[in-house]
């Protein structure tokens, strides 16, 4: 089994506390106020009370992400175990270093994720029944207003917006979360992992964490393997992905022209921010076989503009009428051909 806590020593190894000087913002006050634009632009209704937001450290966000991140990682660990078994004697000591390497690998992952990560609507999609909670990473908040040198108070609310969109479609929208759950449950269910060479030899039976790190730094030690149905299927996770973040990305800007005063410099420091790819991302998309947020953002935003363009916000709504209405790769591409395929008449007579 996986050494959880492992992955949470490293975790904090390599989060750091983060940036300590500068006030936190009135989260609540500003979650509050932007629900309710929100809520106006989008028509969705949230079939749920929305979560009280909280501001919370790096330590504690990976934790979280760590914890969440388990119900995926276990049964692999658990397959891979077991094709461990072959090696007799030395079968024990090779599914230690392979588990190990799992949590560190998963640690390291969710520690540098968390110098990044500015707001996360936490939803479970791998079972459990733990509540959704809506998280403020304070200590990125800080650092990214000072090294984009934007106006803080406009930041929040951009920031909050973005997150209560989640809300929106996964407490708004009665089949998203489902949805969302069984497909990645499907692809779960056979997914298989592949130890970097020499990566499970090479760790001691009792994994020093400063070690882990530098083994990260130099490239991973764990990867994903996927056969040609589970690329299939993550091209629809992604798809839908694609469109759950560039829905709140279109939002978010709708409202920054309304509200928020140079709206357009804001985006423009956020893109720069999001372009500066570093090792943890490049890591991600080895453990989890996708590009979890830069392209998303990117292609669904397009996407999500250009049939508000075209449509309107009821146009763009019609994605939530049911899962057949999730755009394909393909449809990301060509909005018009989404929008055809979805007319009303067509859909409900689909």
């Amino acid at each position: 089994m996986v050494d959880w806590s492992l992955a949470r020593q490293v975790a904090r190894l390599a989060a750091g506390s983060g940036e300590r000087d500068g006030p936190d913002p009135d989260i609540e006050s500003l979650c509050a106020e932007m629900e309710e634009h929100v809520a106006a632009y989008t028509s969705l209704r949230p079939g749920s009370p929305v979560p009280a937001p909280e501001l919370v450290g790096r330590e504690d966000w990976s934790a979280l992400n760590i914890d969440s991140l388990a119900g995926m990682i276990d049964p692999v660990a658990a397959r891979l175990e077991r094709r461990l078994e072959f090696a007799g004697p030395l079968a024990g000591a090779l599914q230690a270093g392979a588990t190990a390497t799992l949590a560190g690998e998963v640690g390291l992952v969710m520690g540098y994720v968390s110098t990044r990560v500015l707001g996360q609507y936490d939803v479970s999609l791998l079972g459990g029944d733990a509540p959704p909670r809506l998280l403020f990473v304070a200590p990125n908040l800080r650092k990214a207003v000072r090294e984009m040198e934007i106006d803080h108070d406009a930041f929040h609310r951009w920031i909050c917006a973005h997150e209560l969109t989640h809300v929106f479609q996964f407490q708004g929208v009665p089949w998203l979360r489902e949805h969302m759950s069984g497909l990645l449950r499907e692809y779960v269910e056979t997914l298989e992992v592949r130890i970097q060479k020499g990566a499970a030899g090479g760790l001691p039976s009792l994994p020093d964490p400063a070690r882990l790190v530098e083994a990260f730094r130099e490239g991973g030690l764990a990867a994903l393997v996927q056969s040609p149905e589970q690329r299939a299927l993550m091209d629809r996770v992604q798809a839908a992905m694609s469109v759950i973040e560039g829905y709140s990305e279109h939002v978010m800007d709708v409202l920054a022209a309304e509200l928020i005063p140079d709206h357009e410099s804001l985006r423009a420091a956020m893109d720069r921010r999001r372009r500066s790819r570093s090792a943890p991302q490049r890591i991600i998309e080895r453990l989890l076989g996708f590009d979890v947020k830069l392209r998303q953002y990117e292609q669904g935003k397009r996407w999500a503009d250009e049939v508000a363009a075209r449509a309107g916000i009821e146009g763009l709504n019609r994605v939530w009428a049911s899962p057949e209405a999730l755009p394909t790769t393909d449809e990301l591409q060509q909005p018009g051909t989404w929008l055809k395929r979805t007319e009303p008449p067509t859909l409900n007579a689909a």
